[in-house]
């Protein structure tokens, strides 16, 4: 195999059912709970550990989790505390092993770490639990909305957040150099050659 394949090593080959127990012996203190359904395994961990913990799942040959699928976020308003849960799947390509991580993150202060360091596909996964979510996350590259624009207010995937608020309006802005702009834009030159074609 090349070196950009390259073989499992050895010692992860046989992790499967093992994965939950090799993590208790390696980082079973940093791990607050944890808990296994359909085969995929979950564990859920201290904010204040979340840097270190993911680095070992990266970087630990026997498990390899050098793929960050996706991430999101839970509102738990009013069920349980804290009130937010920050999701992150993880994925091994070299053992097709998968692996759910859950932090816990209070209202009073929504904010973690940035994982691009790591992964830079984080970017923009972390922006978009920025925009709906407002949860913050420490030394971001570009930590702004994604997909509302920037004076939105408040953040609508949270449960409480007012389905009837009314948000400021802004005339359209162009946006150089995009697909949707230029398209636009031929569409507006045509229809005015359109109508000055008119008698």
């Amino acid at each position: 195999m090349g070196e950009d394949n390259p073989p499992i090593p050895e010692q992860g080959k046989d992790l499967g059912h093992n994965l939950h127990q090799y993590l208790r012996e390696s980082i079973g203190k940093k791990i607050l709970d944890s808990h296994a359904f359909r085969g995929d395994l979950t564990i859920v961990i201290a904010r204040e550990e979340m840097r270190e913990t993911f680095r070992f799942l990266k970087e630990d040959p026997k498990l390899d989790f050098n793929f960050l699928t996706d991430l999101t976020a839970v509102d738990y308003l009013g069920k349980k505390e804290p009130r937010f849960e920050v999701v992150y799947h993880l994925y091994s390509l070299r053992s097709k092993q998968r692996l759910r991580v859950k932090i816990p993150v209070p209202l009073e202060d929504p904010t973690l770490d940035s994982l691009t360091p790591l992964w830079k596909g984080a970017n923009w996964l972390e922006r978009e639990v920025w925009d709906m979510f407002g949860i913050r996350f420490r030394d971001h590259p570009n930590l702004k909305r994604i997909l509302l624009y920037e004076e939105f207010q408040g953040h609508p995937l949270r449960k409480d957040y007012p389905v009837n608020q009314s948000q400021p309006l802004f005339a359209e802005r162009k946006v150089d150099g995009t697909f949707v702009d230029q398209s636009s834009y031929n569409k507006l030159i045509q229809l005015k050659q359109k109508f000055a074609s008119k008698p």
